[in-house]
């Protein structure tokens, strides 16, 4: 059986795909972290972060990606973008999904915090 966290990546990149958003990568690592997603929005790279929960226990989902998580994220965006000929705009969104049960429901972030 698959995660609660495959889940929602899973439902987060189809949300994407179907907002405009090409995948670019899918779980890229770092040395120094990991991204949930890498899409391209035009010109624009986005890392994004998929936070997914069955409740409001711990707060929203997005509400997790606190300081820390954003510093990680923003380290292994760098790295990314070291390894591109150009460099592109970036941005940072968060896709927050509530699963219950059968319902999903799935918010886009854009630009939930800066580089």
């Amino acid at each position: 059986m698959k995660s609660l966290g495959d889940r929602g990546e899973k439902l987060a990149a189809g949300f994407l795909k179907k907002s405009g958003l090409k995948i670019l990568k899918r779980n890229y690592t770092s040395p120094t972290g990991e991204i949930d997603i890498i899409a391209r929005d035009g010109d624009t790279v986005v890392f994004v972060e998929v936070k997914t929960r069955t409740d409001d226990q711990f707060g929203p989902p997005e509400q997790a990606v606190g300081g820390r998580k954003q510093q990680k994220i923003r380290t292994a965006a760098l790295h990314y973008l070291q390894g591109l000929k150009e460099q592109p705009a970036a941005r940072f969104d968060i896709v927050s999904i509530y699963v219950r049960g059968d319902k999903e429901e799935v918010e886009h972030i854009k630009d939930a915090f800066e580089a």
